[in-house]
């Protein structure tokens, strides 16, 4: 009990000096804790002189068991006063609750009642030896402290909901056990479980005190960051919209740029999160390609929107829009690359750019990176005097502006994400932002009006559209699909058109059901639904079609549909590298609010019914070691990880696929570390890619690749090289392990390459594999040492 009453001593001070409660709260807790010691010593002192005879025995009986009872009741009031404190704060209410009110008059009552049992021994008595007895009264005193309890006890539980779990836990603890103690005492004389038990409560008060304001600090801290993050996110948002808002405006000057701006900030930020930038380097890039443009505010609409080429005279206006952008967003302090950005994505790498002319990496790196990015998106859109360039010469075109237009590290990594885009996705998109996506079509004959091409994948894509007979039309009067592909994804009608973008058409499918096969290998076609046609099925005059289509390697299938029709198409096509784009036409109807979207989703391989065989180019070629490979497309398989625990050699016999027409369509080697050993499998890292025509690629931050290419007198130029792939030959490529560093030779046509890796992450297993672009690889063979 004396330990007890000097940690209440203890608490009492730190209770003053407890900055975070409030005034009222800090001094009720501190002569709660004040009360609990003066209860315990007083209880300690009527124990020491019980029995004592003498005058100052006589006095402190008396005066300490006065104290231990009136301290108890006094206990409850605080307990009282902490209530209503913490009710009208923590708990909002509006008025102190009337329990409150009842449990100071029971406090007073108790009081009195204290009083008068002192004159008439009501509580206790003492005998002729100066002990204590208790009377017949005495369990009225506990009626007080007991009822006063109830009353705070079901005040916290109706109102439970407004304090924490802690501070309610806490004022139960409080209020029940010092009731348990009280039907204990009644039962066992002689020991002061009350006391006890309230002085007991009290301390864990305090302690729980502190720790829900402890908890409610780091809660204010939470809340103060979560704050301080929703204005940063606010800000960041309203900039990011701001910004946005400006490169729409930009845009719309030229009906040709519409999302251009947007379209160069994304392939900005691909570029820089490839080259290993932060994720803020990555976001200032972002907002720099978004507002590159923005000095063309300065630039006369007519020079802008000119049809046909520029003349040296407005040539130069439109040279001067670097300088107008830098004007106009020097001014924001705080974000220096956006005008960085602006002024220098026009300069060149050898220095022949403007408006300064800088050279190497005297440009900006956020001006580099932007220089590529807005290069490939105008190459790839629409423009006033001519069609966007197809995927392959665009890749011409940047490999011939490696070091002289462009920083050759961005353009590398522009190189292979645009390898990357199998689906050519990386362009000014159709269905929306393309200028030559029309949306409604008035069509005489077949073909006399055309949609440009609407991709078609391994996902679904879905186009809507309404159609309606043309009036006055006689004989057939329905919409049609063009299956096709073409390098620029656009129906060509002209041989020379055909012949240039290698426009190959698949096959002809109409709204009724009828079909025409073109180059694919066969077509099925069967109805699903077929119900008696109801006024339903038109809207205003117009029929809603809805079409989708997806593809898995060589098949494809299209499902049309309107209210009381459903018949889907499978189609073989020639073989699984060419894309595939679906073209709206049709015959004596006008074709209204054509528009799609593609599911996010890929289909399952096993999806589409086969009604042909695959197309198969390693089917009857000799296997070696492990499997043979083809690959259809880019990096669209590969073949089994080989482990690397040593030296070792692989000889194979390459063999470019008849639809290769490109120097990459050739075998890749692939070098990489995964749980599985297989490509792309769970844990995938690639630390180098090395393609046969002399192009590499570093994958992974954690290693570190060296590169030697040189080319031979056995090099008679890329026709021969591309001719003799697809004649097919036989490659070798070797593999020296020295601990971590990995060094890859082969010599293929006189392309010699060496590239040694040098991992610095530990990794269990190191594998390379085989794989390509529109190639086939068989009778693979490993030797190890």
């Amino acid at each position: 009990m004396m330990y007890m009453s000097g940690i209440c001593g203890i608490l009492a001070v730190l209770a003053m000096v407890t900055r975070t409660l409030s005034v009222k709260r800090r001094r009720t807790l501190a002569l709660l804790e004040v009360s609990a010691m003066m209860l315990l010593i007083f209880d300690r002192y009527a124990y020491l002189y019980r029995g004592d005879t003498s005058i100052l025995g006589y006095r402190m009986v008396r005066i300490s068991n006065f104290m231990v009872y009136f301290l108890t009741l006094f206990l409850v009031h605080c307990m009282n006063i902490y209530l209503s404190d913490l009710f009208a704060h923590e708990g909002k209410l509006n008025k102190t609750p009337l329990r409150l009110y009842i449990c100071e008059g029971l406090f007073a009552l108790g009081t009195i009642m204290l009083i008068y049992s002192q004159f008439t021994g009501l509580y206790y008595t003492f005998d002729e030896n100066n002990n204590y007895q208790r009377s017949n009264g005495n369990y009225l005193c506990y009626v007080f402290p007991f009822v006063m309890l109830i009353l705070q006890l079901s005040l916290v539980i109706q109102y439970r909901k407004r304090l924490t779990k802690l501070m309610a836990t806490s004022i139960v603890l409080c209020s029940v056990v010092p009731l348990a103690a009280a039907i204990l005492q009644a039962l066992c004389y002689g020991l002061s479980l009350i006391n006890m038990s309230t002085v007991g409560m009290a301390i864990v008060l305090y302690i729980l005190v502190l720790i829900d304001l402890n908890e409610e600090v780091v809660r204010s801290g939470e809340r103060e960051v979560e704050t301080q993050l929703l204005a940063r996110l606010n800000e960041h948002t309203m900039f990011e919209q701001t910004a946005k808002a400006l490169a729409n405006a930009i845009d719309a000057k030229d009906k040709y740029t519409h999302g251009h701006s947007s379209r160069v900030a994304k392939y900005s930020e691909k570029i820089a999160r490839m080259a290993g930038l932060s994720d803020e380097e990555c976001e200032n890039i972002y907002f720099a390609g978004l507002l590159h443009d923005v000095g063309k505010i300065g630039v006369p609409d007519q020079i802008i929107n000119k049809e046909g080429r520029l003349t040296d005279e407005e040539f130069a206006q439109i040279k001067l829009h670097p300088v107008y952008g830098d004007r106009i967003l020097a001014s924001i302090n705080k974000s220096p690359y956006l005008s960085i950005g602006a002024r220098h994505h026009h300069e060149r790498y050898d220095g022949h750019g403007y408006p300064d002319g800088l050279k190497g990496e005297d440009i900006p790196e956020v001006a580099r990176i932007i220089s590529v990015a807005d290069a490939y998106d105008a190459m790839t859109s629409k423009r006033s005097y001519r069609d966007p360039i197809p995927q392959d010469k665009v890749r011409e075109e940047l490999v011939k502006g490696i070091g002289t237009q462009f920083d050759p590290k961005y353009a590398q990594i522009m190189l292979n994400l645009l390898d990357r885009d199998t689906e050519y996705n990386m362009k000014e998109q159709d269905g929306g932002e393309d200028p030559l996506f029309k949306s409604n079509l008035n069509c005489t004959d077949i073909l006399s009006e055309y949609t440009v091409g609407i991709p078609v994948a391994d996902r679904f894509t879905r186009i809507h559209l309404l159609s309606s007979p043309e009036p006055g039309a006689s004989g057939m009067t329905i919409p049609s699909l063009i299956i096709f592909d073409a390098l620029d994804g656009r129906i060509h009608k002209t041989e020379v058109g055909q012949k240039n973008f290698l426009y190959l058409e698949y096959a002809r499918i109409r709204f009724d059901g009828d079909t025409t096969l073109g180059k694919a290998r066969k077509i099925e076609t069967k109805t699903i639904l077929n119900e008696t046609f109801t006024e339903s099925a038109t809207e205003d005059g117009y029929t809603r079609y809805e079409v989708e289509s997806v593809r898995h390697n060589d098949h494809l299938i299209v499902r049309i549909s309107d209210s009381s029709r459903i018949f889907e198409s499978i189609v073989a096509l020639p073989d699984s590298s060419r894309y595939t784009y679906i073209g709206v036409t049709g015959e004596n109807c006008r074709i209204h609010n054509i528009h799609y979207h593609i599911d996010d989703q890929t289909i399952p391989e096993d999806y589409i019914p086969r009604i042909a065989e695959e197309v198969s180019f390693i089917r009857d070629l000799p296997v070696g070691d492990i499997p043979n490979v083809q690959v259809d497309r880019w990096r669209s398989s590969s073949s089994e990880g080989i482990p690397v625990k040593g030296d070792l050699k692989i000889r194979f016999h390459a063999m470019s696929l008849p639809t290769s027409r490109l120097i990459w369509h050739c075998p890749f080697v692939t070098l990489y570390t995964s749980y599985d050993g297989k490509v792309g499998g769970p844990g995938f890292r690639e630390f180098a890619l090395i393609r046969f025509d002399g192009e590499n690629l570093d994958s992974d931050r954690h290693a570190d690749n060296k590169v030697f290419i040189n080319r031979t007198a056995d090099f008679h130029g890329w026709n021969d090289w591309k001719e003799r792939f697809r004649e097919g030959l036989d490659c070798e490529v070797e593999v020296l392990k020295d601990e971590n560093v990995y060094t890859i030779k082969t010599e293929n046509l006189g392309i010699v390459m060496e590239i040694s890796t040098t991992i610095y992450d530990e990794v269990e297993e190191v594998y390379v594999a085989l794989t390509g672009d529109q190639c086939a690889m068989s009778d693979i063979k490993i030797t190890h040492g």
